[in-house]
């Protein structure tokens, strides 16, 4: 097949996957709509001294006052049309697309930091206990990834700031404001996820290495690294890929609480007060913008294992 019918297969690909998660975002905004509102309480129940006069003023200025159904379809025509995430019932005079747009670099920030984390640990690990098994760099590595597995956010987080913020006073024990900040918050959330990347690299390397053609490459003489980083890596990385998608999934959702924890003005924090105020629409909005991103990251994780591996194809 010529070399200009590969684009036509990935556009035919991605515009499949993106027909596909159509009917899943709608789902996603559906049950979250109803499941906010059958929720006990609302956005404004918990304002001190708001007489019931009020409270309807309140509720017919932002459309509480209409059936649900009609609410439902309202916020979906806005959405679908103009791409109106609706005002923020906890933020006067503040759209919940500002404050996305505020606060959604914070949270792309951690993520990108994290995620690098947990590949440059995890990658090293494993590559260096796959080149060494049954020894101490083998056993060392996993002993490793076994702890952070076992180790959840809300657990290690507390325990990086005990250790290295109060007790040895080299970081800051929260907070959002210089390079210094972002080390904390990073391990603690690419840390757990460098754990299940150093297993998976060590057994994808393992089974490449003791392939014919690794033996045969070594055989004529080609240098140990030519043959890690030529011969291996590709195929090796391959399980590495595959996870990367329920990674970033992860990391997304884990922001949540590494967030809360070192107090970083991110959307995850902000997802998480927007809950207990049942602010509904900065709820919704956090909600879609955090699906969308997983499905795009999985399609880009699909595409690469194409790359990856010859042998799969743009079905």
């Amino acid at each position: 097949m010529p070399q200009s019918g590969v684009p036509l297969f990935m556009l035919r690909f991605i515009s499949t996957r993106i027909l596909q998660a159509i009917p899943v975002l709608f789902v996603i905004i559906t049950m979250t709509f109803f499941m906010l509102r059958f929720v006990p309480g609302g956005p404004f129940t918990a304002e001190k001294a708001v007489t019931p006069e009020v409270l309807r003023n309140l509720e017919a200025h932002y459309g509480l006052d209409k059936p649900l159904y009609q609410q439902y379809f309202d916020y979906l025509g806005k959405l679908v049309l103009h791409g109106d995430l609706g005002p923020s019932f906890k933020y006067p005079n503040r759209t919940v697309n500002e404050i996305i747009a505020q606060k959604l670099p914070v949270s792309l920030e951690l993520g990108v930091l994290s995620l690098l984390v947990a590949l440059a640990i995890g990658l090293t690990l494993g590559v260096i206990a796959s080149l060494r098994p049954n020894t101490w760099l083998d056993y060392l590595p996993s002993s490793v990834a076994m702890v952070g597995i076992c180790l959840p956010t809300f657990v290690l987080g507390p325990i990086l700031v005990l250790i290295f913020a109060i007790l040895l006073g080299w970081f800051n024990a929260s907070g959002w404001y210089g390079p210094i900040d972002r080390v904390l918050p990073a391990i603690t959330l690419g840390g757990v996820y460098a754990a299940y990347i150093t297993r998976l690299t060590r057994g994808g390397m393992r089974e490449i290495l003791s392939q014919d053609f690794i033996r045969t490459a070594r055989a004529k003489g080609v240098s140990e690294v030519r043959v890690i980083l030529k011969h291996s890596l590709k195929g090796g990385l391959l399980p590495v890929v595959s996870f990367l998608g329920p990674a970033v999934a992860g990391i997304i959702s884990g922001s949540f609480v590494v967030e809360t924890i070192f107090q970083i003005p991110g959307l995850g924090r902000e997802f998480v007060n927007s809950a207990f105020n049942r602010d509904y629409t900065l709820v919704l909005g956090t909600v879609i913008l955090y699906a969308s991103l997983i499905i795009v990251f999985n399609l880009l994780v699909d595409v690469i294992q194409v790359w990856l591996n010859p042998k799969l194809k743009f079905e």
